[in-house]
């Protein structure tokens, strides 16, 4: 019988390491998600990791006009989730999106919160004008959609002029949340989801509503090296489990 050559097993033995290892990076991917995502994903990208063996997600959690800055400057990302349609539109303006794989996967509402500690509490959004209420925040509105939703609700309520001068923008929804925990700013506009994670340090006050739904859309990226793995994803999050995940820290389904 013949025997095969060392030199032919070895080459054989590297080029089955060597495709394995393909096949694993294939199905690393890097999601961009919106700051108010933050701990909701990082418990879907466990369970979608658990039940997926060799499946691997990075986050990159920011404002969703910041996500939308580093993909057009050529960030490498795969799966782009942001917490406005407006944002994804500009995405998908931009090509950067793959065609047909944008959806929608969850809803949220807009409130506002202020310190636990405050002594006051605004009954509806004409409070805010008083002299308790000095410092308000929320995102900056170019960049973050919470900004964005705040500054049409308080258009609607005619709050415009009078409240300016009251404003300190935040980078994130999340560093509003801070602040307000912080004692930092009187009041602040964040989601309802946000508001859950700092029970302690922060109150609603009231819930704030939005002629624009508080939508958050999901989509694969036109450049991404791994689609297979960024549709696993995509479908993940809008399954049974990811939907299930997303409802416990506080999210609707759209």
């Amino acid at each position: 019988m013949k025997t095969c050559p060392r030199w032919l097993r070895t080459a054989a033995v590297l080029a089955t390491l060597s495709l394995g290892a393909v096949a694993t990076q294939a199905q690393e991917i890097v999601v961009s998600a919106a700051a108010s995502l933050t701990n909701a994903f990082q418990e879907v990208g466990k369970a979608f990791e658990k039940s997926q063996p060799g499946a691997k997600v990075t986050f990159n959690f920011a404002a969703s006009g910041a996500l939308l800055a580093q993909m057009t400057q050529g960030a490498p990302v795969d799966v782009f989730a942001s917490a406005d349609q407006e944002t994804m539109n500009r995405a998908v303006t931009a090509k950067l999106i793959a065609d047909g794989t944008r959806v929608d996967f969850a809803q949220n509402t807009l409130v506002l919160i202020v310190p636990a500690t405050a002594t006051a509490t605004p009954q509806r959004l004409g409070d805010l004008t008083g002299d308790a209420y000095k410092r308000i925040s929320t995102g900056t509105p170019a960049s973050v959609p919470v900004g964005r939703y705040t500054m049409e609700a308080v258009q609607q309520a005619g709050l415009t002029a009078a409240l300016e001068p009251k404003w300190i923008y935040g980078e994130s929804v999340r560093q509003v949340l801070n602040y307000v925990a912080r004692g930092e700013v009187d009041a602040g506009f964040v989601y309802r989801t946000d508001a859950m994670i700092e029970r302690d340090k922060a109150k609603i006050a009231l819930t704030v509503p939005t002629s624009t739904p508080v939508t958050y859309p999901i989509a694969e990226l036109a450049a991404s090296k791994n689609a297979a793995s960024a549709k696993s994803f995509i479908a993940f999050v809008r399954g049974a489990e990811g939907q299930e995940i997303l409802a416990r820290y506080g999210f609707s389904k759209p």
